[in-house]
């Protein structure tokens, strides 16, 4: 069923990605809030103690405070009594350090669980996007978006956003303590706030470009990374090492200066914003002494007044450095947003059954005048038309870029064919009417270059069933010829195959690959030049085992080599997006055309060898 496709803001995606921990958010900013109320009320104790106890002026709280201060014997009290103060303060310091402590644990466990939402939901939509968008995207970039730029989002929204809300009512629990003290010399504390926020504002514009640049070369850099570490083998085959290195250490090079240009940036940035901040607190320490001496301010209100600066001209600090990692995540929340906008392959909304998907897939194959091209003005498919007949086997064969591997690709909807390009129907059912996963279900592939995952050759075998007994597993083994090859491994069937299948060879990859597809047991059967690596004799014993075992499966054979196609139904010879020749290859071997050209010349060429 057709799903609508989200199109998330950058607030909307965090609301996404915070479902599940919102509670424990909210908990760590009433943590914060907390935190700051028992930070802005202990130098209210200190400033009582200083005027109302040690010295000689009244107390200035709340009702029932005074109360309980007179009726335990007043400043005279308190005065020989100086430790009960000592122990209310170190009582709200242990309650201060307990909810600190809570508030670490909160937002940790928060920051793990956004994380985890996060790489789970990336790694979901990934996973649904059509195939023309990994052609279009690189691997390395993908991987960083989903690491590093996860990271950063997930250390904004755990980290800077709660600083923000911290700052917010640091900033206004500090301006009320010290308004009610002196509005003055509040007002000239005040002065120093429009300028950090506007000084990092200007700033803002450039770190983020400047973060921008800086996550996109990384993508570069792990691209090539990547792309070294999976190809190593055709590296060093080619002696390719020390050029290898040159490409990296040069984007490299370029990717550090980026980060270096940006720390001198940053560097000035905080430097400033720091001048700023202790500027503004020797300013209120020499005007605060003033007050103090012209009687405008008593010793108590000074002491509190000094701490409540701090918090206030503290937390403006911190704002420069915030914004600073708002345009880190910024960044990040973007690149991450357009993998997540991206739109999903889907099926239409009136698809045709799964029970009728599955009775068409017994039926002809017909591409009807189909026309394709990858980019717009380049057509690579030019009105093909043909006819595969239901448990037949058809045979194509022409040169490399003639289209014989897309049409595959189209077949199996991996690319879609265009409004007015034509169509192809299965069992007369449009395979755009179907479900992909129908369709896919239904048709086995194998390429020329197959992937294996990092897992055992008999979890690559039956990777379609965790539960698949071993002997069928083995029995599609024997068919594709690998079993006898296998069973000489230490282990067997256990034997680890490396990362893409790197401990086996193309022909054993090949031939792993043909076993899996057949584990499938699919009605219609792709074999995609997937014989290449193989040498002529397996090759023909493969395609007779393979004859006997597919009974009524419609066979599609693609292919380089002329005898691979001699026991085909029906051979089609493709050249430049078009089908130039069609019959069965007993016509074409005298038909004089492209087929027989090709087949003189492989003729003559084994000829030669066996001599």
């Amino acid at each position: 069923m057709k799903t609508q496709q989200k199109n998330f803001t950058k607030v909307s995606m965090l609301g996404h990605f915070l479902k599940g921990c919102t509670r424990f958010f909210v908990f760590t900013i009433i943590c914060s809030f907390l935190v700051t109320v028992f930070e802005m009320l202990i130098p209210q104790v200190i400033r009582q103690t200083v005027d109302a106890v040690i010295g000689e002026g009244e107390m200035n709280a709340p009702g029932f405070i005074t109360r309980w201060f007179v009726s335990k014997g007043g400043a005279a009290y308190f005065r020989e009594n100086l430790w009960m103060i000592s122990l209310i303060v170190m009582g709200m310091a242990l309650i201060l350090a307990a909810v600190i402590y809570l508030r670490g644990l909160t937002a940790s466990v928060s920051a793990e669980k956004l994380q985890q939402n996060i790489r789970e939901d990336l790694f979901s939509h990934i996973e649904k996007l059509p195939f023309s968008w990994h052609q279009e995207n690189k691997t390395g970039d993908i991987i960083q978006r989903c690491t590093s730029d996860a990271e950063r989002v997930r250390t904004f929204v755990s980290e800077q956003m709660i600083s923000i809300l911290r700052i917010v009512i640091m900033v206004a629990m500090s301006l009320a303590f010290m308004m009610s003290m002196n509005v003055k010399l509040t007002l000239i504390a005040m002065i120093a706030v429009p300028i950090v926020v506007v000084y990092s504002m200007v700033f803002h514009g450039r770190i983020s470009s400047g973060f921008e640049k800086c996550d996109e070369n990384e993508g570069i850099l792990s691209t090539i990374a990547q792309e070294n570490l999976t190809g190593v083998r055709v590296v060093r085959a080619f002696g390719r090492e020390e050029f290898e290195r040159e490409r990296f250490e040069k984007q490299n090079v370029f990717y550090t200066g980026l980060w270096v240009h940006l720390m001198r940036l940053m560097a000035w940035f905080w430097s400033v914003s720091d001048l700023i901040g202790g500027l503004q607190i020797l300013l209120m320490l020499v005007l605060g002494s003033v007050f103090c001496v012209r009687g405008q301010l008593t010793a108590g209100e000074f002491i509190a007044f000094l701490s409540y600066n701090g918090m206030l001209i503290w937390p403006v600090r911190q704002l420069g450095r915030v914004i600073s990692e708002m345009s880190k995540a910024g960044v990040s929340i973007d690149r991450i947003r357009y993998i997540m906008n991206s739109p999903v392959e889907q099926d239409k909304a009136d698809a045709v059954s799964t029970e009728t998907a599955n009775e068409a897939m017994h039926g002809d194959i017909v591409f009807d005048h189909v026309s394709f091209g990858y980019e717009k003005d380049q057509e690579i498919l030019k009105d093909i038309s043909v006819t595969i007949r239901t448990g037949r086997t058809l045979g194509i064969l022409g040169s490399t870029g003639s289209g014989k591997s897309t049409l595959m690709l189209l077949l199996n909807r991996l690319y879609d064919i265009p409004e007015g390009q034509g169509r192809i129907t299965i069992g007369g059912v449009d395979i755009a009417d179907m479900k992909a996963a129908d369709l896919r279900n239904n048709i086995g592939m194998v390429l020329q270059e197959p992937f294996l995952f990092s897992r055992t050759v008999g979890e690559n075998i039956g990777i379609r069933d965790r539960e698949m007994p071993l002997d069928e597993i083995r029995k599609a083994a024997k068919i594709a010829c690998v079993d006898e090859t296998i069973t000489d491994f230490k282990k067997g069937y256990d034997t680890i195959v490396g990362e893409r299948g790197v401990t086996l060879s193309g022909g054993q990859k090949q031939r792993t690959a043909i076993a899996r597809m057949l584990t499938q047991k699919a009605p219609i059967m792709i074999f995609d030049d997937s014989l290449s690596a193989v040498d002529a004799e397996t090759d023909a014993k493969i395609r007779r085992q393979l004859s006997e075992s597919l009974g009524q499966s419609t066979v599609i054979l693609i292919s380089h080599r002329v005898t691979t196609l001699m026991q085909a139904d029906k051979v089609i010879v493709m050249d430049k997006g078009r089908i130039v020749e069609e019959g069965t290859p007993e016509e074409l071997q005298t038909a004089g055309g492209l087929y027989q050209k090709i087949y003189d010349i492989q003729l003559s060429f084994s000829e030669e060898e066996a001599e």
